[in-house]
């Protein structure tokens, strides 16, 4: 028999819950008892099967490395890195999320855990159930499974981390939208090519040359702001304000294009090289018909 000491009611019935949806109910009736009052649950394994016990440690895995998971995260979130705010804590929680589903493999790299060193819990489940003890869950967890919670604290550090960039990032994006604001645009429709250089032509597709992009570049925004303001292509872009803004490129997620699309908002349409060639070669017939009428 294994008997589990929880500190609170809510975890034993979550526990208990959470087992019955591995094991027939008649058979966590019989084999599995919830002592609400004590917040124990009893684990009759002596009458189990080796598969039946085999999903009773499933599900005891289970328990500690997902639902429980998520509480120490966000106690970890709230009690070590002070974020008391509910919105802060639930959009760290969902960097956290992304990176454990593989979404975020740019921040996964900074996590030193793997696999084979999350197998020391399934280990101490086993021992646990191949002998009849009486433990509790939170010694448990403070006593042989504390490196799991410094892989725990990893993720919620690079999240904070991750959430402190992109909370300065919208600031910045912010700060350059305020710019724009009754800003006077220099040109109706700007043309820029992201290739190898970033190229900018005027409404006509006459290539604007670096030195006059210098020229009209604000100096107030290299001044106030040089570390985030990119003289090439930002610094420039804000300076002429256009109306329209039309970016062709062969990489439509590039982060410099998905900051000028957060700056600029409606005004930017993306398209591809080939569209640019078209409309450069249309272009070029029209001025070609009204020289020779």
């Amino acid at each position: 028999m294994a008997e589990i000491i929880f500190q609170s009611r809510l975890d034993a019935k979550r526990f208990y819950n959470h087992i019955h949806m591995y094991v027939p109910f008649d058979s966590v009736e019989n084999t599995i008892l919830l002592n609400e009052d004590q917040y124990i649950v009893k684990i009759l394994n002596d009458s189990f099967s080796s598969e039946m016990l085999n999903k009773v440690k499933t599900a005891f895995n289970e328990f500690i490395t997902t639902i429980k998971r998520d509480d120490w995260f966000r106690d970890i979130i709230k009690n070590h890195y002070l974020f008391q705010d509910e919105e802060e804590q639930q959009q760290i929680m969902e960097i956290i999320y992304s990176i454990l589903e593989g979404q975020r493999e740019d921040l996964a790299v900074f996590i030193k855990a793997n696999h084979q060193e999350l197998s020391f819990i399934e280990a101490a489940v086993n021992h646990i159930f191949q002998e009849n003890v009486t433990f509790s869950f939170d010694s448990l967890l403070r006593f042989r499974l504390r490196p799991y919670f410094q892989i725990l604290e990893e993720y919620v550090e690079i999240a904070i981390d991750e959430y402190k960039m992109e909370q300065e990032y919208q600031m910045f994006i912010q700060m350059l939208r305020d710019f724009l604001v009754n800003r006077e645009p220099k040109m109706d429709t700007l043309h820029v090519l992201f290739d190898e250089e970033i190229i900018f032509y005027n409404e006509h597709f006459i290539e604007i040359k670096r030195g006059e992009l210098i020229r009209m570049i604000d100096r107030k925004l290299l001044v106030n702001h040089p570390v985030y303001v990119d003289s090439v292509s930002i610094a420039p872009l804000l300076s002429i304000a256009p109306t329209s803004i039309f970016i062709y490129t062969n990489d439509p997620d590039a982060p410099l294009l998905r900051t000028i699309k957060n700056i600029f908002e409606e005004r930017v349409t993306v398209k591809t090289y080939g569209a640019l060639r078209n409309l450069k070669q249309s272009n070029s017939k029209m001025d070609s018909s009204e020289n020779h009428a």
